[in-house]
């Protein structure tokens, strides 16, 4: 029995409560697992508990951490010249940092939980502010109230947007939160100041009440609307690391290694080397690549090939880790370790595909870079020409006109017009039986022009069924398939238990079956109501001193139409064969016609053999198909395709498919398949159904018109209201905007973006 684990404080590793390194803080024991994690706890026991370590954690001998990597860096995704030993953000575009191997670093994000914090906190405040402000109650102290709540918002919620706009100016890298923090700053210390020093305002434009207008709520609401987009982005961004994590619990974390006396020694996985002799026992995972020495069995290899039929082994064979041996024992010697193993490659593949895609922000960042030096420009012409050529008081009214600009342009209706309708759409998603992990997704969907599949789980159902029983003469088909079954019921191989489930569905009684004896990488024998029965393929029929004869050629026909065949020997001669095959799923005729009509063009990429993926495509009309390919094949085919300069989906439901589902421009996954799969897509179709596909697309191209439509309400919103804060208006109408007025139309641009995404609601998919 395995001994009892916990988390490594600092790395988050399972590590055994025996190993060696050990600390005591505050009446417990922590176990870790090595000594640099150890020695980082002690120097600050407290701020490795806490999330709050700084220092750069050693890299370990764990899947996905390369030579002479630092597990403990973070990145910018956006700009990965920007690194930190520690959690914050990009100093370029304001993003928040992550892990540069993901799945490494702390399953809580320390920020996250900051953001929350700070989120819940200004909420709190923001809500009974914006009542004093509506309320129209009279009296010194509201004003006084206001500004003691909203100087806790802007003071505390805000000081990670003030820090990021501060660290945006030294490099000319302009962001939102540069126009964020400028804006907020603005209108509260206009506030502030209005409100310590009434005569200095006298000349103002002054409210029914004879007051001059101040603009708490306004600063306050904007640092709130802000940490809430920042606390939703961080959440989908934590969730990307699930996919890395998961596959990291695949490999199992000891290792049976064997002495140089032939006996066993348990061992971390960390601890095995190259050479290695490793036992494993029926039923137990590979614990890295290599190759078998000793013993039989069959092993299900479905993770890496998507084949639910599991792959026989014997000595000389090649084993991949992580994959799950079945019920006969081997000894094998092991060949790649830690980093080099095909698991650590697709960690690998999956965490730099994941990084490697954000258009959105991309964009947003070009924008940012051109609009925020305009609106601080306006801002400051708009002061230099009332001060100027104003009417008197000149000092007071450009001032005005300066806050008005700052106000009126602050980006919530920029910031809320993507995430409004993404928010909406993916609501809507849901309930179609879509899910969406992120904002590429939805957008990219629609103009997807290629469609890559898997085959098994995405195109079949996922497991073998009985397909055809072929009896020799003089033999009948329900008694050669009752014998079978009665046999089969005893064994645990998948393809046993569709043999049974097809005898069931046909109605047969099975018998008794005595004296079975499982053959790895061959079949099963036994004695069924006195009668010798053997199943398997044709190592055991030479085994048996059996011919196929003329049923060879029907074996060809079935394994050519992608069945596997069991041949079934009743008292020692062959008697007939069996055919199993995973059966096509209804939906996915009809979907992949209807994405071909749309100009879809459709390649499968599959680990089975060839000639089963060659029927599938025939019975589908697939354009394309590449067999026999591993899961760096498939992403590397996806990787073809984009240089051609196709926009790619890929759909599957393997741990096989990860890695192509995050290179791709599009990743749809089954909701049937594995966890792993589900993570690294960016759609999820929760029935396991490509029919979904379809109504994805449709609501993805409504939901990028939705946006357009908000984006121009706001960029029209923007190119309108800046010239009238500005005062152009003033020299015809003697019109000047109000700070309070352009707080109002700023939100009302906010109110116009919400309400058009709302719509999306009422879309057919």
């Amino acid at each position: 029995m395995a001994p009892e684990t916990e988390k490594d404080p600092v790395c988050g590793m399972e590590v055994a409560r025996a190993a060696p390194e050990r600390a005591e803080f505050e009446g417990r024991t922590y176990h870790f697992c090595c000594a640099g994690c150890r020695q980082k706890f002690e120097q600050d026991p407290r701020a490795v508990l806490e999330g709050r370590a700084g220092q750069a954690m050693p890299a370990h001998a764990m899947p996905g951490a390369q030579a002479g990597a630092i597990v403990g860096d973070w990145i910018c995704p956006m700009h990965p010249e920007v690194q930190s030993d520690r959690p914050g953000a990009c100093p370029i575009c304001g993003m928040a940092l992550e892990p540069r191997l993901p799945g490494a670093g702390p399953e809580e994000n320390p920020e996250l939980r900051d953001m929350s914090r700070r989120f819940w906190v200004s909420a709190a405040l923001t809500v009974p502010l914006m009542a004093l402000a509506m309320a129209g109650i009279e009296g010194a102290w509201v004003a006084w109230a206001q500004a003691i709540l909203a100087a806790v918002v802007v003071a505390w919620g805000g000081e990670v947007f003030f820090a990021r706009a501060l660290a945006s100016l030294p490099n000319r890298r302009w962001n939102m939160f540069t126009l964020i923090g400028l804006g907020v700053a603005v209108a509260f210390g206009y506030s502030l100041a209005v409100l310590a020093f009434p005569d200095l305002f006298g000349a103002l434009i002054r409210d029914r009440r004879g007051e001059v207008g101040v603009y708490f709520e306004p600063a306050a609401a904007i640092v709130t609307l802000v940490l809430l987009g920042q606390v939703l982005e961080l959440r989908a961004r934590a969730r990307t690391g699930a996919a890395i994590r998961a596959l990291l619990d695949l490999q199992p974390k000891r290792a049976l290694r064997l002495r140089a006396d032939g006996t066993d020694e348990e061992v971390a996985l960390a601890e095995v080397r190259v050479g290695d002799r490793l036992r494993v026992r029926p039923g137990e995972k590979i614990p890295t690549d290599g190759r078998v020495l000793e013993g039989e069995s069959a092993v299900d290899e479905s993770m890496i090939t998507g084949e639910p039929t599991p792959a026989a082994k014997a000595a000389g064979a090649s084993l991949v880790g992580a994959t799950l041996n079945g019920s006969g024992a081997l000894v094998m010697r092991a060949e790649r370790v830690g980093s080099e193993t095909l698991l650590a490659q697709i960690v690998r593949m999956v965490g730099e595909a994941q990084r490697s895609r954000a258009p959105i922000q991309r964009v947003a960042d070009v924008v940012s870079r051109m609009f925020v030096p305009a609106v601080v420009g306006a801002a400051v012409l708009a002061f230099a020409v009332w001060a100027a050529a104003g009417p008197a008081p000149r000092v007071p009214h450009a001032l005005v006109a300066a806050i008005s600009v700052l106000i009126i342009a602050c980006p919530c209706a920029l910031g809320l017009a993507t995430p409004m309708s993404i928010m909406v759409a993916t609501g809507k998603a849901a309930s179609a039986g879509v899910l969406f992990r992120n904002a590429e997704a939805l957008e990219v969907l629609h103009t997807v022009d290629t469609l890559v599949v898997d085959k098994t789980g995405t195109l079949t159902e996922g497991r073998p069924e009985l397909a055809t029983v072929v009896a020799l003469e003089g033999e009948d088909e329900g008694a050669l398939l009752r014998l079978a079954a009665s046999l089969e019921r005893a064994s645990e191989h998948p393809l046993a238990a569709a043999v049974v489930r097809g005898a069931a569905a046909r109605g047969l009684a099975l018998g008794g079956a005595t004296a079975v004896e499982a053959l790895p990488g061959r079949g099963v024998r036994g004695r069924v109501e006195g009668r010798a029965v053997a199943l398997g393929n044709a190592r055991l029929l030479a085994e048996l001193g059996l011919d196929a004869g003329t049923a060879a050629a029907r074996a060809e026909e079935l394994a050519a139409a992608g069945q596997t065949v069991a041949f079934v020997a009743v008292d020692g001669r062959l008697a007939g064969l069996l055919g199993l095959a995973d059966p096509i799923k209804p939906s996915a005729a009809p979907a992949l016609a209807a994405l071909r009509a749309e100009g879809v063009r459709t390649v499968m990429l599959t680990g089975d053999r060839r000639a089963t993926a060659e029927s599938v495509a025939r019975a589908l009309g697939i354009d394309e198909v590449e067999a026999e390919v591993l899961p760096a094949d498939k992403a590397a085919a996806v990787a073809r395709l984009q240089a051609a300069g196709r926009v790619v989906a890929m759909a599957g439901d393997g741990i096989n498919d990860a890695p192509a589902l995050a290179r791709a421009d599009v990743g749809v996954a089954m909701g049937t398949g594995t966890d792993v799969a589900l993570e690294s897509a960016g759609v999820t179709l929760l029935k396991g159904d490509l029919a979904g596909l379809l109504r994805a697309r449709r609501l993805s191209r409504a939901t990028l018109r939705n946006i357009k439509q908000n984006l121009f309400f706001a960029f029209v919103y923007n190119a309108v209201g800046v010239p009238i804060a500005a005062g152009v208006l003033y020299p015809l109408w003697r019109l000047q905007l109000t700070p309070e007025i352009a707080a109002a139309a700023m939100a009302l641009s906010s109110v116009s973006v919400v309400g058009n995404a709302l719509r999306l609601r009422a879309t057919r998919v």
